[in-house]
């Protein structure tokens, strides 16, 4: 059964659920996404979010209110006249006069397991805190912070050495799959919601708050155990980019780390091991397996050494002077 929805999105991640909806069928009556930001060089070009840019592809009207306190704004919503309205990664906090408009509510695809993770970054703090799985979720949205019941969910195991980029992608193809199927389930009268607090208890997982990432945390500290390190690297990646100070040639370089693996090693802390770019933790060790220079591209390990070897011994890390 086709469904007259609205579309609340704003970056990449948004988009294949956007196409799939179309694909599916349903009237998208609106797309609504933040509004279009300066960029270029010199930051004067506005350009249109990813989600702008697909839907005006795709030939569909497209808002973009700054909020929806002005009543303007809340009456051209509710003139939708909407079965549901569709929310993801949109950006925007929804007051609950919005969200009782569509006569089914606002649905929400959401990057982790809830209850664990709710907020600004699941993706990258359940890769930090080395989750074996996450998933996309598909909850009816209420006031509070991802709190609201959820309908369907699709887990998948995390890579050892996987980066948020990656699992963002793979996470934004299974909300597009997962979003269909509760729209098709929904317009047979057939979606279903659990509280989370009941979910919680029988999945074991607490509820946890996924911070927005900070540039300051990127920065490693090698005096961690081995895997939290690993962890934090591939969880900034690729943004912001963990990074830490190298002697390359003859001077310290900032390099980006965007991609490690945990493995045994020891040795003092931000010691190279071996000339394969193994560096001593806390505890075991960190095999970097991607880096970038600045002004570079992002290389294999094997690709940087063979310009400007790291012999066994060699110190990584801040220097006092970046204290």
């Amino acid at each position: 059964m086709a469904l007259n929805l609205a579309f609340m999105g704003t970056p990449a991640f948004a988009v294949p659920t956007l196409r799939a909806l179309h694909d599916a069928g349903h009237r998208i009556a609106a797309v609504y996404s933040q509004p279009p930001r300066k960029a270029g060089r010199r930051g004067l070009t506005l350009t249109p979010s990813p989600v702008h840019a697909a839907a005006e592809e795709l030939g569909l009207e497209v808002r973009t209110p700054l909020n929806f306190k002005d009543e303007a704004d809340r009456d051209a919503f509710a003139a939708l006249d909407l079965d549901v309205a569709v929310v993801v990664a949109y950006g925007l906090l929804l007051p609950k006069s919005v969200l009782d408009m569509p006569r089914h509510g606002c649905l929400n695809g959401h990057g982790s397991l809830l209850p664990r993770w709710r907020g600004a970054a699941p993706i990258q703090r359940a890769i930090e805190a080395g989750d074996p799985a996450t998933g996309m979720m598909v909850m009816k949205m209420e006031t509070g912070l991802d709190t609201g019941p959820v309908a369907l969910t699709a887990e998948t195991e995390i890579g050892a050495s996987e980066t948020a980029g990656e699992l963002h992608d793979r996470l934004a193809a299974i909300s597009a799959d997962l979003m269909v199927e509760a729209l098709d389930r929904l317009g047979a009268g057939q979606l279903t919601f659990e509280d989370q607090e009941s979910l919680g208890a029988r999945t074991g997982r607490e509820a946890t708050y996924a911070r927005k990432i900070d540039k300051a945390e990127a920065a490693i500290d090698f005096s961690r155990p081995g895997e939290e390190v690993a962890h934090r690297i591939n969880a900034f990646s690729p943004f912001p980019g963990a990074w830490t100070e190298m002697p390359l040639g003859d001077k310290r370089e900032r390099v980006k780390l965007l991609r490690a693996v945990a493995e045994a090693g020891d040795g003092a802390p931000g010691t190279v091991l071996d000339d394969r770019l193994l560096i001593a933790c806390a505890s075991g060790a960190v095999r970097l397996l991607e880096l970038q220079r600045a002004g570079g591209k992002p290389m294999a390990a094997g690709d940087l050494l063979r310009g400007t070897p790291l012999a066994p011994g060699a110190a990584l890390g801040m220097t006092s002077d970046d204290a």
